[in-house]
Protein backbone atom coordinates (compact mmCIF):
# COMPACT_ATOMS: atom_id res chain seq x y z
CA UNK A 1 0.00 0.00 0.00
CA UNK A 2 2.93 2.50 0.76
CA UNK A 3 4.29 2.10 -2.44
CA UNK A 4 1.55 2.35 -4.06
CA UNK A 5 0.71 6.04 -2.51
CA UNK A 6 4.60 6.76 -3.01
CA UNK A 7 4.49 5.95 -6.96
CA UNK A 8 0.68 8.19 -7.00
CA UNK A 9 2.67 10.66 -5.65
CA UNK A 10 5.61 10.75 -8.07
CA UNK A 11 3.03 10.93 -11.16
CA UNK A 12 0.96 13.79 -9.41
CA UNK A 13 3.56 16.43 -8.50
CA UNK A 14 4.61 16.62 -11.95
CA UNK A 15 0.74 16.74 -13.23
CA UNK A 16 0.03 19.66 -10.79
CA UNK A 17 3.42 21.86 -11.84
CA UNK A 18 2.46 21.56 -14.96
CA UNK A 19 -1.10 22.54 -15.03
CA UNK A 20 -0.40 25.85 -12.67
CA UNK A 21 3.05 26.73 -15.15
CA UNK A 22 2.14 29.81 -17.56
CA UNK A 23 3.02 29.99 -21.06
CA UNK A 24 6.61 31.57 -22.17
CA UNK A 25 6.02 35.28 -23.08
CA UNK A 26 6.01 34.96 -26.79
CA UNK A 27 6.93 38.94 -27.22
CA UNK A 28 5.89 42.61 -26.99
CA UNK A 29 2.99 44.39 -28.53
CA UNK A 30 2.50 48.32 -29.33
CA UNK A 31 -0.82 49.25 -26.30
CA UNK A 32 -0.43 52.80 -27.79
CA UNK A 33 0.79 54.67 -31.29
CA UNK A 34 0.69 58.69 -31.43
CA UNK A 35 1.33 59.79 -35.04
CA UNK A 36 2.12 56.54 -36.42
CA UNK A 37 4.75 55.68 -33.90
CA UNK A 38 4.49 53.39 -30.60
CA UNK A 39 5.19 54.91 -27.44
CA UNK A 40 3.55 51.87 -25.46
CA UNK A 41 4.16 48.16 -24.94
CA UNK A 42 3.38 45.07 -22.71
CA UNK A 43 4.54 41.84 -23.29
CA UNK A 44 2.32 38.89 -24.20
CA UNK A 45 2.01 34.99 -24.08
CA UNK A 46 1.00 32.73 -26.00
CA UNK A 47 -1.65 31.65 -28.25
CA UNK A 48 -4.86 33.69 -29.04
CA UNK A 49 -7.60 34.12 -26.30
CA UNK A 50 -10.72 33.80 -29.12
CA UNK A 51 -10.72 31.77 -32.27
CA UNK A 52 -12.90 32.11 -35.36
CA UNK A 53 -15.99 31.40 -34.52
CA UNK A 54 -16.22 33.28 -31.34
CA UNK A 55 -19.37 35.36 -30.93
CA UNK A 56 -18.47 38.62 -28.97
CA UNK A 57 -22.04 40.07 -29.49
CA UNK A 58 -23.68 43.11 -29.82
CA UNK A 59 -22.39 44.79 -26.38
CA UNK A 60 -19.08 44.12 -26.63
CA UNK A 61 -16.91 47.07 -26.59
CA UNK A 62 -15.33 47.28 -29.92
CA UNK A 63 -11.75 48.40 -30.46
CA UNK A 64 -11.64 51.37 -33.15
CA UNK A 65 -9.94 51.50 -35.66
CA UNK A 66 -7.68 54.30 -35.05
CA UNK A 67 -6.65 52.45 -31.76
CA UNK A 68 -5.22 49.50 -33.80
CA UNK A 69 -1.55 49.85 -35.15
CA UNK A 70 -0.98 51.38 -38.08
CA UNK A 71 1.20 48.72 -39.83
CA UNK A 72 -1.44 46.30 -39.30
CA UNK A 73 -4.47 48.51 -40.50
CA UNK A 74 -2.45 49.11 -44.37
CA UNK A 75 -0.68 45.61 -44.17
CA UNK A 76 -4.16 43.52 -43.48
CA UNK A 77 -6.50 46.47 -45.21
CA UNK A 78 -8.91 46.71 -42.96
CA UNK A 79 -12.33 48.37 -43.21
CA UNK A 80 -12.98 51.54 -41.14
CA UNK A 81 -16.40 50.07 -40.92
CA UNK A 82 -15.69 47.16 -39.19
CA UNK A 83 -15.09 45.82 -35.93
CA UNK A 84 -12.30 44.57 -34.09
CA UNK A 85 -11.80 43.42 -31.12
CA UNK A 86 -7.44 44.03 -30.24
CA UNK A 87 -6.34 42.36 -26.99
CA UNK A 88 -3.12 40.55 -26.20
CA UNK A 89 -1.14 41.22 -29.30
CA UNK A 90 -3.84 39.82 -31.21
CA UNK A 91 -6.27 41.81 -33.66
CA UNK A 92 -9.57 39.92 -34.14
CA UNK A 93 -11.90 40.81 -37.21
CA UNK A 94 -15.53 40.38 -36.35
CA UNK A 95 -18.35 40.03 -38.42
CA UNK A 96 -20.67 43.21 -37.79
CA UNK A 97 -24.26 41.44 -38.61
CA UNK A 98 -23.01 38.18 -36.66
CA UNK A 99 -20.77 39.23 -34.43
CA UNK A 100 -18.27 36.24 -35.08
CA UNK A 101 -14.72 36.22 -35.34
CA UNK A 102 -13.88 35.65 -38.76
CA UNK A 103 -10.33 36.35 -39.04
CA UNK A 104 -7.26 36.14 -36.33
CA UNK A 105 -4.57 38.81 -36.76
CA UNK A 106 -1.03 38.26 -34.92
CA UNK A 107 -0.30 41.76 -34.11
CA UNK A 108 3.61 40.56 -32.57
CA UNK A 109 6.47 40.92 -34.20
CA UNK A 110 8.18 37.65 -35.64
Amino acid sequence: MRTLLFALTAIAAPLATAAIASPPVTGEVCTKYEGGVCTSTHKVRGTPGYKVGYVFGPTYGYTSLTDLPPPMVSQYKLDPNGRYVYSDGYIYVVDPSTYAVTQVISAMPH
